[in-house]
């Protein structure tokens, strides 16, 4: 069993989606547990991915395409986690602001986070104040993720702070934001909760956060 999970990890790893498919369908038919093949497979994967990243052992190509491979097997066990209630983690929306089309950083935060078990409510790009509040009201989302690649729409980020602030709704969430061009004394400024360089270090901070 160890090994099968192992194969599933390393070929994850490498970003072969469809060995990935093949493997956790031999372990879903050899009866290893759902919430197993995802922890000590999928995530266990996910985490070595993220850590060689931070280490600039790896690059983004090598993550998206390892988060491809991640997906293919999640949806596969979807149906057996949610019939067995495994537990989300927390729920976040996560947005590239308004003005900004760029979306490579915030898909990659966005897996990274999934990889840890968060729900991923992804609004894309150029997402508004307004949207960014009522998709965290509908879905309950006790964190707010901004990303933006260009210092002409940093402003924005303030914006999405002081709109849930004027709705009365700052403190059922936490914000995080990110993105090239924002940094710690920006995050301050504009009164949001975290700031973190890299998309794997947001994966673990996003689950404290949540803790």
């Amino acid at each position: 069993m160890q090994e099968l999970l192992q194969q599933i990890s390393e070929a994850m790893q490498s970003g072969r989606a469809k060995l990935v498919k093949q493997y956790v369908t031999q372990a879903m038919e050899e009866q290893i547990p759902a919430l197993e093949i995802l922890n000590d497979a999928l995530m266990t994967g996910m985490g070595v991915i993220g850590e060689r990243f931070k280490n600039n052992e790896i690059f983004v190509p090598e993550v998206l395409v390892a988060a491809r491979a991640m997906n293919a097997g999640i949806d596969l066990i979807r149906p057996l986690l949610a019939a067995g209630g495994m537990g989300s983690k927390g729920t976040a929306v996560i947005g590239t602001v308004k003005g900004d089309l760029h979306d490579i950083g915030k898909n990659l935060v966005r897996m990274m986070m999934e990889g840890k078990g968060i729900e991923m409510i992804d609004l894309g790009t150029d997402v508004s104040a307004d949207r960014f509040y009522e998709a965290a009201m509908e879905h309950h989302a006790q964190l707010v993720c901004c990303s933006t690649l260009l210092t002409t729409t940093m402003a924005e980020m303030a914006n999405v702070v002081s709109y849930f602030d004027q709705k009365g709704a700052r403190d059922k969430v936490k914000f995080m934001v990110g993105g090239a061009p924002v940094t710690q004394s920006f995050c301050d400024a504009i009164g949001a909760d975290c700031y973190t360089p890299d998309a794997a270090t947001a994966a673990e901070t996003a689950l404290e956060l949540l803790a």
